[in-house]
C-alpha cells in the first residue's frame, strides 16, 4: 500500500513546468499574505477579477442568485467565502472546501510600548501553539492594522521591504546561560519574555529631565505618527501581530520545496481557492470557505464555530426564493467537504514519535486523515468507511497522488481541525491536506509536487 512519489508522474519538462509554475504562484501569494486579513484582501480582489460578485451587494439590492453564478462574502475583513451556483437548487448541499487562513505568531498587547534601559519595547502575547525558544534572534516584521476613533483603520507594514528596518526578540549569550540551558525547552522561553525590541534612539529634543524620562520611547511615538498619525493611545485598538520578516523562498538545491511562514494551513487555502475558481460550474453548488482562528480553537465571530457560514447559505437560499426554515439544514445535511488542513510530514532526523505505515510523507502528494484528534481521536471528526471510499474513488479516478496518514504515535500527542465542526451539521467530512516540515515553526516547509497534487484534487472533488 505503498504510494509512489508523485515527481515520477512529471518526468516530461512540459508537465513538471506545470507544477513549478503553480508553486511560483503560490510562494508569491505566501510572501504577500501573511495575515488573515491580508488573505482575505488578497482573495476577494482575486475573486473580482474572476468574475465574482460580491454577495453583500446583491444582499442589498434585493437581488438573485442563478445557476453559474459566482459570488463571494467576506467577513470582518478576516474570512471569505466563496461559492459557485450549480444547476441544482442549493438545498440539494454542495461540495465544500474548507481551510484556515490563521497562523500561530506573536500579537501585541493592548498597551504594549514601554521602555527599559533607554531601549524601546514591544510587550507580545504568543498566538496559537508555537516553540517559544524558536522565535527569538529572528528577523521579525510587524502586521496589522490600527482603528482610531475617528473611524479610519490605518493599515501597517513593518518589515517586509528590503529596505525597511526590523525587530526582533533577544537572546541570552551562551557565555552566560548555564542556568538557562538546564531549563526545559518549554521554559528556555517564558512567554512573558517575547518582548520585541524596536528602538534604541532617544528623542532629539529632550532637553529637561521630564522630556528625557522614556525618550527612547518618546521617539518611537514620533516615529509612528509621523508615518502613520496614530498615537499611543491608539494601540488600544489596534490588532498589529509580530511574524517573521522576508518572503518565502525555494527550498532545496533541486527547488523541490517552498520555505514559508503560515504554510499551516495556506497550502491548503490556497489551492481551495484556485479550484473553485478555476473550476467552470457544474451540476451542484461549489464552495470555498476560508476562516480564522482555526489555531485558538476556531471561535469567535470569524472562526468555523461563528454563524457566518450557515447565515451566508441563508442569504443564498433567500437569493434562490427559498425562504424555507428547513432548507438551510437540507442544503448542510447533504453538502460534502474536505477539511483542507495540514498534516505532519515524516522527519527522519525525528522517527520516534512517528509510525511509518501511518506517516505523511513529502512527495507522494494529497494527505487523507480519517481521523485526526489526541488520546484515544478525542476532538476528532473520524470520517465514515463509506465516504473515505467515495474520495479515494474521486481522487483515483483524476489520477490524483495522495496517501493517507495520522498525526504521529498514538500517545505521542495529536492535532484537530475544523472538520468536526462542519461534521456538527450532520454532513461528510474528511480532511484533506499537505505534508509539513517545521509544522508552527517560523518557517515550514512543504513539497511543491504536493501542493499541485492538493489542487488537482481539490478539482476533482468539487466536480464530483
Amino acid at each position: 500500500m505503498d504510494s509512489k512519489n508523485a515527481w515520477l508522474k512529471y518526468t516530461k519538462k512540459r508537465d513538471r513546468k506545470k507544477v513549478m509554475e503553480f508553486a511560483e504562484q503560490y510562494r508569491a501569494f505566501l510572501s504577500v499574505s501573511k495575515t488573515e486579513r491580508e488573505c482575505t484582501d488578497f482573495f476577494a480582489a482575486e475573486a473580482e477579477k474572476a468574475g465574482f460578485k460580491n454577495l453583500d451587494e446583491i444582499i442589498a439590492e434585493n437581488g438573485t442568485v442563478k445557476a453559474g453564478d459566482k459570488v463571494y462574502r467576506t467577513n470582518r475583513g478576516k474570512n471569505i467565502a466563496l461559492f459557485v451556483i450549480g444547476e441544482e437548487p442549493l438545498s440539494k448541499g454542495m461540495n465544500i472546501l474548507g481551510a484556515h487562513i490563521d497562523s500561530p505568531r506573536m500579537d501585541l498587547k493592548q498597551v504594549p510600548l514601554y521602555e527599559d534601559t533607554e531601549m524601546a519595547f514591544l510587550d507580545t502575547h504568543y498566538y496559537g501553539g508555537i516553540k517559544k525558544y524558536q522565535w527569538v534572534t529572528l528577523p521579525l516584521a510587524l502586521h496589522g492594522v490600527v482603528a482610531k476613533k475617528d473611524g479610519t483603520v490605518v493599515k501597517v507594514c513593518i518589515g517586509e521591504d528590503i529596505e525597511d528596518p526590523v525587530v526582533g526578540v533577544s537572546d541570552l549569550l551562551i557565555h552566560l546561560a548555564a542556568d538557562q540551558m538546564k531549563k526545559t525547552g518549554a521554559k528556555v522561553i517564558e512567554g512573558e519574555d517575547l518582548n520585541v525590541m524596536i528602538g534604541t534612539i532617544p528623542l532629539d529634543k529632550a532637553t529637561d529631565d521630564k522630556d528625557k524620562k522614556d525618550a527612547v520611547k518618546k521617539n518611537i511615538l514620533k516615529i509612528l505618527k509621523d508615518k502613520y498619525d496614530i498615537e499611543e493611545d491608539d494601540f488600544l485598538s489596534a490588532e498589529i501581530v509580530v511574524l517573521p520578516a522576508g518572503p518565502a523562498r525555494d527550498y532545496g538545491l533541486d527547488r523541490g520545496c517552498i520555505m514559508g511562514y503560515g504554510q499551516d494551513d495556506k497550502v491548503c487555502a490556497y489551492p481551495s481557492f484556485r479550484a473553485i475558481v478555476d473550476t467552470e460550474p457544474g451540476k451542484r453548488t461549489y464552495a470555498c470557505l476560508l476562516v480564522d482562528k482555526e489555531e485558538i480553537g476556531s471561535v469567535g465571530a470569524t472562526g468555523m464555530q461563528s454563524k457566518f457560514f450557515a447565515n451566508t447559505v441563508a442569504e443564498l437560499l433567500h437569493a434562490e426564493g427559498d425562504d424555507s426554515p428547513l432548507s438551510i439544514m437540507r442544503a448542510m445535511q447533504y453538502s460534502k467537504a474536505l477539511s483542507s488542513d495540514v498534516s505532519a510530514a515524516f522527519d527522519p532526523n525525528y522517527p520516534e514519535v512517528m509510525e511509518k505505515k501511518n506517516s505523511a510523507y513529502f512527495g507522494r502528494g494529497l494527505v487523507i486523515n480519517k481521523y485526526t484528534g489526541a488520546r484515544g481521536k478525542s476532538g476528532s471528526n473520524d470520517a465514515s468507511a463509506e465516504y473515505m471510499a467515495e474520495i479515494r474513488k474521486i481522487f483515483d479516478d483524476a489520477d490524483v497522488a495522495f496517501q493517507t496518514s495520522e498525526l504521529g504515535k498514538v500517545d505521542q500527542g495529536g492535532g484537530g481541525t475544523i472538520a468536526y465542526i462542519l461534521g456538527n451539521w450532520d454532513m461528510n467530512v474528511i480532511d484533506s491536506g499537505v505534508a509539513v516540515l517545521n509544522m508552527h515553526a517560523p518557517w515550514e516547509i512543504t513539497s511543491k509536487v504536493d501542493i499541485y497534487e492538493a489542487y488537482k484534487g481539490y478539482v476533482a472533488f468539487l466536480l464530483a
